[in-house]
């Protein structure tokens, strides 16, 4: 039973160490796709003609596929979070789990 513990513990260290890596290139992404809506919609703005509400209703018309593009970047990284959260716990209960048949045992 221990070893079995041991053995899913190791496997969720490695997945943690994945997340970290998985993490950073989301939020990488969502920069830049950050980047990409705001420069898109201040052009969009800067080209239109009309008042201002008109301009900011055509730049946001304009650059309605990048912030779909950024929202699933957010949606991404928010499930990673998430993954990464629900293996901090998984380790958690497998480290509660072996201090538990550790006591057991010397009993």
């Amino acid at each position: 039973m221990i070893q079995e513990i041991q053995r899913q513990l190791a496997e969720l260290i490695a997945e943690n160490s994945k997340g970290s890596t998985a993490l950073f290139e989301a939020e990488k992404a969502l920069a830049e796709a950050e980047y990409d809506l705001d420069l898109a919609e201040q052009k969009a703005y800067i080209k239109a003609a009309g008042t201002v509400r008109d301009r900011e209703a055509i730049a946001k018309l304009e650059s309605a596929d990048l912030r779909l593009a950024r929202d699933l970047r957010k949606a991404e990284l928010g499930r990673i979070r998430q993954k990464i959260k629900s293996i901090e716990t998984a380790s958690m209960v497998l480290a509660t789990q072996a201090k538990l048949i550790g006591q057991e045992t010397r009993l």
